[in-house]
């Protein structure tokens, strides 16, 4: 009988680990440096303590195997705390929290001077960077698997230079397949 619970137990830690699995994330600092060495897009998930989106969005879509597979492969991924208290230098300007209360890291927060930079009015926002580090499109909200896929697809194209109208996105969006299991 032991036998059988050890190896029933075996097959559950298998299988969760197969299916979920972490992406390399780096601070926004070193996807900057990264990207001087070896030009690729970031992924910036900006995030908040205190917010359920942002805690589905990391273990329903940054854990599947097969986003966190393309983003590590095709990406550097920066996690952002929009109300955190990081210094961050960026586009030769300094970034900081100045009224970031300690007292209220797990809740609501005074929010980041790169946030604001960024024009980040919800939580989670994905943001997406070109090779030089410059803004793609911010992505507002949680995302599935399959329609994260569809961005990550089309800025590692380059897609998005020949999307001109929204007419051209509708067009796109609807040929496009997901391949990603939800």
């Amino acid at each position: 009988m032991k036998k059988i619970t050890y190896i029933l137990l075996l097959a559950i830690l298998v299988s969760a680990n197969s299916t979920s699995q972490e992406i390399n994330w780096v601070s926004f600092q070193e996807a900057l440096e990264l990207q001087k060495k070896s030009p690729k897009k970031i992924m910036m998930d900006i995030y908040t303590n205190w917010c359920g989106p942002c805690k589905m969005l990391d273990k329903n879509t940054f854990q599947n195997i097969e986003v966190s597979d393309y983003v590590n492969k095709h990406f550097y991924a920066v996690k952002f705390n929009g109300e955190g208290n990081d210094f961050i230098n960026y586009k030769e300007q300094s970034f900081s929290n100045p009224n970031y209360n300690p007292a209220n890291e797990k809740r609501r927060n005074s929010a980041h001077d790169l946030a604001r930079y960024l024009q980040i009015n919800a939580y989670p926002t994905i943001v997406f960077f070109d090779e030089n580090g410059d803004v793609i499109t911010p992505l507002r909200g949680y995302q599935t698997p399959n329609q994260l896929e569809l961005y990550l697809k089309m800025f590692k194209k380059d897609d998005h230079k020949n999307i001109k109208s929204q007419e051209e996105f509708n067009a796109y969006y609807n040929a496009f397949k997901a391949e990603f299991k939800s």
